[in-house]
């Protein structure tokens, strides 16, 4: 919700202070952009290996009450220069999300379900841009966009106390009963290994066969979190209130790619296919699906035109959904359980980074040229690259050894 928050009050932001706007231009976007991958990413540094060593009960609660605060904090900016460094922290906060949640993945579901099951707790990313799609528009009309920022608020805080009150590793569980704890650790001891230095993961071609792809496509995600909506305001001369129709098909159609791009793997193994032989043909049919996006750039902003962009952006994000959730589990097809959080923050991480370029370079880009061409180039290729250098760095999904 809160990145989506700020994509939708581009338009608004971009007018001049006299106009209630903070004079935003699309080179200053794309740096307040920037900056919150910046600082997402150095929060990786410590965010998986503080999950490993609190567990999730508590690191999660710790990151989520972090994120909502800077998250409404944004509610109190008034220039160029207070968002970017309310939406700083703001990536500080986000920055252990995703190793939490890997992690807790990994201790709940066995191997063969992750994906599966990450493809669903996912789509809680679309479920947020389709709330704000909707919640958005209503709270800056009535109250002014900075009460646009709070919404989050109440979402996080309900979220938190139910986390605390409700959530237990399967061993602590309560009601868990001794079938379910064998069904959920049915994997081979090893894979829940012991802990090990989080310097020494660097040297492991399975952490850079998660981490590359990570680099590579995590930040097309972002561009379309933030530009989308800026690209059917000027591409098609849309309102606050006319971005929400195709905001909403886009990111329903990514709820769907990823539970059904999650299920993928599962379909494959019932036709003969390995765990790591589906993991990866899944992901060569998500990557495949996204190329057809670089027809984007042959459409005119007529109906027609705007009618085809939300078919070819449906497509690719929900292919990128089903493309992410199964390469965030490679990270623990290929490592012990005590790594995952320290590996998937490596892996987010380097996304991050590439989110910081690709956020400074579409600025400038927009700025100097005001085209989307090259942008949906690289949105269309980028996946099939990623791919092939998993596959050469890590065959077959190999397990890392020593891990220990």
């Amino acid at each position: 919700m809160d990145r989506q928050v700020l994509a939708l009050l581009k338009p608004t932001l971009m007018q001049s202070v006299a106009h209630h706007g903070i004079g935003l231009t699309e080179e200053s976007y794309g740096t307040v952009v920037a900056f919150f991958t910046l600082f997402y990413a150095i929060g990786q540094l410590g965010a998986g290996r503080f999950v490993d060593k609190v567990g999730t009960r508590i690191g999660y609660m710790v990151i989520m009450a972090v994120w909502s605060l800077s998250a409404m904090s944004h509610a109190l900016v008034n220039s160029v220069l207070e968002l970017g460094i309310a939406r700083s922290f703001l990536g500080i906060g986000e920055s252990g999300n995703f190793p939490a949640a890997n992690k807790t993945n990994a201790e709940w579901f066995p191997q063969k379900e992750r994906s599966f099951s990450f493809g669903i707790f996912n789509c809680g990313a679309n479920v947020g841009v389709i709330l704000a799609t909707l919640l958005v528009p209503i709270a800056t009309y009535r109250f002014g966009w900075h009460a646009a920022f709070l919404v989050t608020g109440f979402f996080s805080a309900s979220w938190i106390l139910m986390w605390f009150f409700k959530y237990h590793k399967p061993a602590e569980h309560p009601s868990l009963s001794s079938a379910e704890l064998a069904y959920i650790n049915q994997d081979p001891p090893e894979k829940r290994g012991t802990s090990m230095p989080w310097v020494k993961l660097f040297g492991f071609r399975q952490t850079w066969a998660y981490a590359i792809p990570k680099f590579l496509t995590d930040p097309i995600w972002w561009f379309y979190l933030y530009w989308l909506p800026g690209y059917f305001s000027v591409k098609f001369n849309l309102s606050l209130v006319g971005l929400g129709l195709p905001i909403l098909i886009v990111y329903n159609a990514s709820a769907i790619g990823s539970i059904y791009g999650g299920y993928l793997p599962e379909s494959f193994i019932h036709i003969g296919l390995s765990a790591q032989r589906a993991r990866i043909a899944a992901m060569f049919l998500c990557a495949s699906l996204v190329v057809p996006v670089f027809l984007i750039n042959y459409l005119h902003g007529d109906n027609f035109g705007k009618w085809a962009a939300i078919g070819l952006l449906s497509l690719a994000a929900a292919a990128h959904q089903g493309w992410s959730a199964n390469l965030f589990t490679t990270a623990s097809d290929m490592f012990p359980r005590s790594a995952v959080g320290s590996v998937t923050g490596i892996g987010t991480m380097t996304g991050a980074v590439g989110g910081f370029l690709l956020a400074k370079f579409a600025g400038h880009i927009l700025q100097i040229s005001g085209s989307y061409s090259l942008l949906f180039i690289i949105a269309a290729s980028v996946y099939l690259i990623s791919l092939l250098i998993n596959v050469l760095l890590a065959p077959g999904l190999k397990k890392a050894e020593s891990v220990a």
